[in-house]
């Protein structure tokens, strides 16, 4: 039976990414608190978040440095904004460190409030140095397969999942989407990672051509897949992307909205996978999640156009009301002083090799075909046949199932797309708590292989 507080959900919110016709059914997971990786819901159950939210509460739970930070800023300037020249010393001084941490020279910093806000000011500003530059035919985007960059009109568009376009009249007019690099379900037989590389290389070149290098303005990439399943590149990916984008005059973008501020064992996956990027998308773990930010990193071509644009137009006519927050400034100063003072990056390298041994050893298991990460990402795919890679069919929802299971057992991590789990703890996670995570997910891979045979899958 359905708590009160369950019913009041079910009868007032629209869940994002969420069956909406199951959840009258289920009811939702209330959680009422968290500590370090554990959240607990309203019984006091705990759960390792396995997600770090969604790919953000990098700083874990309760951070009272944080919570002090943002109560002190709230006492002292709770709002003001940035637009018509006006600041502030915590967005100053948040921008002072994005540059000097950033992995590629960045000039500016333009704020705001979500990452799919920063990709929608990433292609609006490609369009527009493009018209400045006189080039108004150069405006195609091109994004890939799988690939996530947010849920608005245009970050949508660049979001190439089917899900993310079915009936929403998407993507818009100049984004183009090529191939997804997933080794492990797209290379053909006995393509070794480097052969897959050079074959998705020379496909993009093969766009760039077709749609006419005049046209194409430029490229977006997350160094690791997110959403789009936890994907790690093959070798020599990006090496031989960013070879293609320079032989072209093709900005790169690099959303590193997941992989920012230590996710890969660096803190930006731009440094982990060698990409050479123009500018960058940045949110999430920014703040630790503690409060909505995003940052956009321009180089320095960038806002001499932009400058020169303002001269020409009298006002550069783009910008929201929370860009630049004080509080989540402040928030975000301090979680970087933070990333730096306990020596976080070092962290995630200290005990990355034992997550990602506990990740491979997924791969052991008959429902399980690939298993794969970096640093403190991975995903996991299901398969019906592990020698043939057949999958399930995906309204049957195995992974999702698995997730089901997992949560049962004290465990929150994210099934995406039908056949894949994802996991991506919070930063500060130990040892022993990567160990009791596996353990807790083991328990819930038994219960779906039960599950799968009953319902006879296989």
């Amino acid at each position: 039976m359905l708590s009160n507080l369950a019913v009041r959900d079910i009868e007032t919110l629209v869940h994002p990414y969420t069956n909406l016709a199951t959840h009258r059914e289920v009811g939702p997971l209330i959680l009422e608190r968290g500590e370090g990786v554990f959240v607990y819901d309203t019984t006091g159950k705990n759960y390792i978040e396995g997600m770090a939210g969604l790919w953000c509460t990098s700083l874990g739970y309760s951070n009272e440095e944080l919570v002090e930070v943002a109560t002190e800023q709230l006492r002292k300037l709770p709002f003001t904004h940035i637009f018509s020249g006006r600041s502030h010393d915590p967005a100053i001084e948040l921008a002072e460190k994005l540059k000097e941490i950033a992995p590629v020279p960045i000039s500016k910093v333009f704020y705001g409030a979500s990452g799919s806000d920063a990709n929608d000011t990433q292609i609006k500003l490609v369009w527009y140095i493009n018209n400045a530059l006189g080039r108004p035919q150069k405006k195609k985007i091109i994004s890939r397969l799988k690939g996530y960059h947010g849920v608005t009109v245009a970050s949508a568009s660049l979001t190439g999942l089917p899900a993310n376009h079915t009936d929403f009249d998407l993507p818009i007019a100049n984004i183009l989407h090529t191939s997804c690099p997933h080794h492990y379900r797209f290379a053909q037989p006995g393509e070794s990672e480097q052969d897959f590389s050079t074959r998705l290389a020379a496909e993009l070149e093969e766009m760039i051509l077709r749609e006419g290098p005049d046209t194409v303005a430029a490229f977006i990439a997350e160094p690791v897949m997110g959403a789009g399943g936890a994907i790690t590149p093959p070798e020599g990916y990006f090496e031989k992307i960013n070879a293609v984008l320079a032989k072209y005059d093709v900005l790169f973008i690099a959303d590193e909205v997941i992989t920012g501020f230590g996710r890969t064992g660096n803190m930006f996956g731009t440094t982990t996978y060698g990409l050479n990027a123009d500018t960058l998308s940045c949110a999430k773990a920014i703040t630790s999640a503690y409060f909505p930010l995003s940052a956009v990193m321009i180089n320095e071509a960038t806002y001499e156009v932009m400058v020169d644009q303002s001269r020409k137009i009298g006002t550069f006519g783009h910008g929201n009301t929370y860009a630049g927050h004080p509080v989540g400034c402040a928030i975000a100063v301090k979680t970087l002083e933070i990333y730096q003072r306990d020596n976080i990056i070092e962290h995630v390298r200290k005990v990355a090799p034992r997550f990602l041994q506990r990740v491979e050893k997924l791969a052991e298991h008959p429902l399980v075909g690939e298993a794969r990460g970096v640093g403190l990402i991975a995903g996991i795919e299901f398969v019906k046949d592990k020698a043939t890679k057949a999958q399930f069919e995906a309204k049957k929802g195995v992974a999702l199932k698995s997730g089901a299971f997992a949560q049962e057992e004290g465990l929150i991590v994210r099934p995406l797309g039908g056949d894949r789990v994802a996991f991506c703890p919070p930063l500060i996670i130990s040892e022993a708590e990567i160990d009791e995570m596996f353990d807790r997910y083991e328990r819930a891979l038994a219960k779906t292989l039960n599950w799968v045979k009953a319902e006879g899958l296989i």
